[in-house]
């Protein structure tokens, strides 16, 4: 109800100043600004005007009499001009704006209904949460996903030789059901093969075998296997592996993947981010969960609400700074070349702080950098954001002022 007396308010609204508009272009105003009063006006002066003429003697009572005759015919033509032009759009306003408003409000009403939601409920946050734990609680088991969803591709294509490993690997774990290491074997296999149902119930298999000593790259291994089945889809059972994984390690970076990508799937985006954020800021370039985070991240953020800039890809030997071989390549650049490479690293140097922050030293840097590239604003911009953030600590904020003073911000 709150929604339509708002939208009915925004309509009346709307149509308001147009019919105003459509009163003024009708004619309608002050009666006093009409071009009819206006000569009536005249008129009027100019019979005094005869008057006094008369008097002084310059119109005999003749000519007095005819111009008097000729001025009233033409203040009655002026009035009756008037009396018409107010009985013309007497009704005119208040039909159009009739009109009008239901114009506005009918074009409305059939757009809302076309492309809106009628009758959608409002979402206040923690309706959502609510909705989302209710999502999470009710999606599909790893069964009926599977019988829902297509299996992600295989690894690699079978070749005859795996195909003949595979078969006499489950010839073999028939009369030895309790051979870890042929199950390690299976399973592995099996997921290269892509026969992922076939997978984790081989490395299901192992966790049995292992008993308590089953380790987190177990379960972790488990659910991926699970996930992969599923086409993706994270199902309970695999969340259940997840938690086991990270019960035994928590920085396991598999079950922190797929605990976020579980989170974004039944609607919280904003704990995909909280678990995705540090994973990407502590791997090495060649994690595997690196890539797929660094797809989603930026829209899961704008779905969190929360304002993120993707850092540039990280080195493949995970070091922030150029290698051995970047600096002997830098001696043969031309000037634009090197300063571009410069810029790159600050832009790097810039989105980490913006996420992650960083000490006095890094903010330091970053401003003197920006400075020496002539980019003078953002330099000012970026000194004044680490006043506020290092404004309680003075000697965190002196280190931060020489990077200013190197940039000529400050004196």
């Amino acid at each position: 109800m709150t929604f339509w007396i708002i939208a009915f308010a925004i309509a009346l609204l709307s149509a308001i100043p147009l019919a105003l508009a459509l009163r003024r272009a009708h004619g309608i105003g002050d009666v006093d600004s009409s071009t009819a009063e206006v000569e009536m006006k005249v008129y009027r002066d100019q019979l005094k005007e005869v008057d006094r003429d008369e008097a002084r003697g310059v119109l005999s009572a003749e000519d007095a009499k005819r111009a008097r005759i000729e001025v009233s015919r033409r203040l009655l033509d002026a009035d009756k001009a008037r009396a018409s032009e107010k009985h013309g759009v007497r009704g005119a306003p208040l039909w159009a704006a009739a009109v009008l408003f239901a114009v506005v409000t009918g074009g409305a009403l059939w757009l809302y209904n076309d492309i809106g939601a009628p009758g959608y409920e409002d979402l206040p946050l923690t309706h959502r949460i609510e909705l989302a734990e209710e999502a999470r609680a009710n999606r599909p088991t790893q069964d009926a996903i599977e019988q829902m969803r297509p299996p992600s591709p295989p690894i690699m294509e079978p070749d005859e030789r795996l195909t003949t490993l595979l078969v006499q690997l489950r010839d073999a774990l028939t009369s030895r059901p309790d051979d870890l290491q042929g199950h390690i074997l299976l399973a592995r296999n099996e997921a290269v093969a892509g026969n992922y149902r076939a997978a984790y119930e081989a490395q299901t298999e192992v966790i049995r075998i292992k008993g308590p000593a089953a380790t987190a790259e177990d379960y972790a291994d488990l659910a991926d296997m699970m996930i992969l089945a599923a086409g993706g889809f994270v199902s309970p059972e695999a969340e259940d592996a997840l938690t086991k994984a990270l019960q035994r390690d928590p920085q396991n970076g598999t079950a922190i993947y797929y605990s976020g990508l579980m989170f974004a799937q039944t609607g919280r985006p904003d704990m995909t981010f909280r678990l995705w954020q540090p994973l990407l800021s502590s791997s090495a370039a060649e994690d595997p969960w690196v890539m797929p985070i660094r797809q989603q991240i930026e829209s899961v953020a704008q779905a969190a609400g929360i304002r993120y800039t993707l850092p540039p890809a990280p080195m493949a030997d995970g070091l922030s700074g150029p290698s051995a071989e970047d600096m002997a390549a830098a001696a043969d650049m031309t000037p634009e070349e090197r300063q571009e490479m410069i810029r790159g690293m600050v832009e790097g140097l810039s989105a980490r702080l913006a996420n992650e922050g960083g000490s006095p030293e890094e903010w330091s840097r970053l401003i003197s950098s920006l400075g020496m590239l002539g980019d003078t604003e953002r330099a000012k911009a970026i000194w004044g954001e680490a006043q506020v953030i290092f404004g309680a600590t003075p000697e965190a904020l002196a280190v931060v002022r020489q990077g200013a003073e190197r940039a000529g911000l400050v004196e």
